[in-house]
């Protein structure tokens, strides 16, 4: 279990600003999530595969194929003031 110091410690590497109260209940939060990963470091584990996912999983993307668009065309027909193939805006930073 973490100490209610090492939970402030930490919180403030975090820049976390938590109050007495939250700090003694993240304290047991966090004290049992350590205590979870002890034992799972206590696993033999040197037959088991490494893996990315959980589950098997396979590639959902389509193939990669350029196809014209209009899109660029519309939104720019749609602007106040185009300018070439970009919109013109008003400048916001300025040297001084």
């Amino acid at each position: 279990m973490l100490t209610p110091e090492e939970t402030a410690h930490l919180a403030h590497l975090a820049r976390l600003e938590l109050t007495p109260e939250e700090i003694t209940e993240l304290s047991g939060q966090l004290g049992a999530i350590l205590d979870y990963m002890a034992q799972l470091q206590q696993l033999d584990v040197r037959d088991v595969p490494p893996t990315a996912h959980a589950v098997a999983t396979a590639n959902v993307w389509r193939p990669d194929q350029p196809v014209p668009s209009t899109l660029a065309a519309a939104l720019l027909e749609a602007a106040p003031v185009p300018e070439d193939h970009f919109f013109q805006v008003p400048q916001i930073l300025r040297e001084t």
